[in-house]
């Protein structure tokens, strides 16, 4: 408080014995004027003092107001012209008309008036047109928070380069954990002796060494066929943009010794604890395998999934003792259930319905009521033609059920499988897997980002043919009185000759097993045929849409329909596959309009394109050669152009975000 802010505090007493005084004069010059003329005089005197007083704090003051006003506008002027933040005026065309001295010496120039937003930063721009508040921008390789006041005019730019910098060094040095597991390591050193197994995981952790060492990370072998490494987050974007190279180097190095093994990495990264991460290295591990191995999963705290590798076929892993024992498991969870609800994807094919009808039977011969859920609308040819095969047997037909009905059905004790699908959001009745908590999934798709939660049994196999496939081993291994009546047996060798088009694709040694299986049970190929006949005008439409196919790259061809017409997702399918028999040709897309807000899209390849990793990048999945996906609001267009920046990344050894 100022000096003569305290002086002026003791005028208040004087004040008041003035006022006293004054009552004392009139009361005395009333009763004996010779003292009421000395107490006038004292009062005068007293005035004369307050008087005094009085000018002298009305002279500090204005002396103080000024000095002040004088500071504050000094200060005004040093904020406005000398500290650093920048403040700029602007017009209702965006161009500037005033700029603070440290703005403009941001860009060197003595003014920035004249000048339009445009030219300091087209995000700039963008930032005062889309109506947001504060953002932050680069002008001029600087870093700085913008805040907007539109009412004014007016822009303040705070400088946050230095700030941003230590964040970006906290971001770059945070740990990451990964797990790197050898795929087929006991496969490939089954039945060699101690000295060449030593000599193989000599040779790849000599390799892994290197790599970890380019890198400056630290690699540790925990067993012969896992490692465990500790990087940061510069060093996985380092990485990253190799695409993980070391898959192919691992890969081609042991092929040179006719040892082909693969790596499967998973990674965990993101601001989270030393355990947190551990857990998501291996989740990424494991999603990784369930893809088909050899490739990455780079797992983030945001929940969001990278892939990179997964360009080679899988090797089959799989064998009759899991099998045998995926059997079992499941038959003891239909004898703990009062019934069978099985469900497949949206738009079910032959090999999703031949499945179920699999299934189905495992429910009976364990003496459980089992259902199919099915939804008649928007089905294929080939499917609805099965369908009517089946409203001839009324016993099996009453099996089948509305998605209403099966969620009238559900109880606390029931048992949904769910088949040739583990997206929940692909299944023909979500909300069935709220209802029912006992759930088993069983499909041969590669594992991915989006999967159904807490399954009690998942029976995943990306190296089957298809779903139809696994459920046949399945019965195998159920009880022996197994008695298939011909149309059980013969939808699920449809489901295995669909997938595989007619034993072409994706064909093993156990697909051939399962189908021999299912014709000694009584499947009938002549009907097989008569489901998957071919109708004259569909397959007209599918040569108009090919009209338009050219080779794009690397044998990569694309066909798009016309803009105007709509297409079903099988018609298109069927395209691709025409596509693809076509000289030169190692992979094909068909893109065509389903619906008027929805593209479209189906690949398929020979094996040396995995189409799953393009179209996962465009939102879709599938197998490696052998995958599809759904565009809304978009035109055929922009989506072959999408397509085209989808395959030149791939090209250049892509990654799926």
């Amino acid at each position: 408080m100022p000096e003569f802010y305290k002086k002026q505090k003791f005028l208040y007493p004087i004040y008041a014995l003035t006022l006293l005084t004054l009552l004392l004069v009139t009361v005395l010059v009333y009763y004996n004027w010779i003292f009421g003329v000395a107490a006038s005089f004292l009062f005068c005197l007293i005035v004369l003092v307050l008087i005094k007083f009085e000018l002298a704090f009305r002279k500090n003051l204005e002396q103080y107001t000024s000095d002040m006003i004088t500071r504050v506008k000094k200060v005004s002027d040093e904020a406005l012209n000398q500290m650093p933040i920048g403040i700029l005026l602007y017009n209702k065309e965006y161009g500037i008309d005033w700029a603070n001295p440290y703005l403009t010496s941001c860009f060197g120039h003595q003014s920035l008036a004249g000048w339009h937003l445009y030219d300091l930063s087209e995000a700039l721009l963008l930032l005062v047109k889309q109506e947001m508040t504060a953002d932050v921008i680069t002008l001029n390789k600087r870093k700085f928070r913008v805040f907007v006041r539109r009412e004014e005019k007016l822009i303040y730019f705070f400088d946050v380069t230095e700030q941003t910098h230590i964040e970006k060094m906290y971001e770059d040095q945070r740990t990451v954990l990964a797990v790197i597991y050898l795929d087929n390591y006991d496969e490939v050193t089954q039945g060699l002796d101690d000295q060449q197994r030593t000599n193989i995981t000599s040779h790849v952790t000599a390799i892994l060494n290197s790599w970890a060492l380019k890198y400056g990370m630290y690699l540790k072998r925990v067993s012969s066929e896992r490692f465990f490494v500790v990087l940061n987050e510069s060093i996985l974007l380092q990485v990253e943009k190799s695409k993980f190279d070391i898959l192919d180097q691992v890969r081609e190095e042991t092929a040179k010794r006719n040892i082909p093994l693969t790596l499967s990495i998973g990674v965990g990264s993101g601001a989270l604890e030393l355990p947190e991460l551990g857990v998501m290295a291996q989740s990424g591990l494991d999603l990784a395998l369930g893809r088909g191995g050899d490739q990455v999963a780079v797992k983030q705290a945001t929940g969001k999934v990278k892939f990179y590798g997964g360009k080679t076929n899988p090797i089959e892993k799989r064998t009759r003792v899991r099998a045998r024992v995926i059997s079992h498991a499941l038959k003891d969870l239909v004898l703990e259930s009062n019934n069978i609800i099985i469900m497949g994807h949206k738009l079910p094919d032959m090999d999703a319905l031949g499945a179920a009808i699999g299934i189905l039977k495992v429910a009976e011969l364990n003496e459980r009521e089992g259902y199919i859920v099915l939804d008649e609308q928007g089905l294929d040819k080939g499917v609805k033609r099965l369908i009517e095969e089946l409203k001839k047997q009324p016993e099996l037909w009453a099996r089948f059920i509305s998605p209403e009905q099966a969620l009238e059905l559900a109880t606390d004790e029931s048992l949904l499988v769910i088949v040739d699908t583990h997206k929940p959001s692909m299944v023909i009745e979500p909300q069935l897997l709220s209802t029912i908590e006992n759930v088993v999934v069983i499909d041969h798709h590669r594992r991915g980002e989006d999967f159904i939660e807490d399954p009690l049994l998942v029976y995943m196999e990306p190296y089957a043919s298809s779903t139809a496939e696994l459920v046949t081993e399945l019965l195998e291994y159920q009880p022996k009185r197994l008695k298939m009546s011909m149309l059980e047996a013969t939808a699920l060798l449809a489901g295995i000759i669909v997938d595989t088009k007619s034993f072409t694709f994706r064909t093993g040694s156990r697909t051939f097993d399962a189908a021999s299986y299912l014709r000694s049970h009584g499947a009938d190929t002549v009907l097989v045929q008569k489901l998957l006949k071919e109708d004259m005008n569909q397959y007209l439409k599918i040569a108009k849409t090919l009209q338009n196919a050219y080779i794009y790259k690397n044998g990569i061809a694309i066909a798009t329909a016309e803009e105007g017409q709509l297409h079903d997702q099988v018609l298109i399918a069927q395209a691709a596959d025409t596509l693809l028999t076509m000289t030169g040709v190692v992979a094909s897309f068909v893109i065509a309009k389903r619906t008027e807000q929805m593209i479209g899209m189906s690949g398929r390849s020979l094996g040396e394109t995995n189409v799953q990793i393009i179209l996962e990048a465009l939102g879709g999945g599938g197998h490696l050669t052998n995958a599809a996906t759904q565009m809304h609001h978009t035109s055929i267009t922009e989506a072959e152009n999408q397509l085209k920046a989808v395959i030149d990344e791939y090209l250049q050894g892509g990654t799926k975000e």
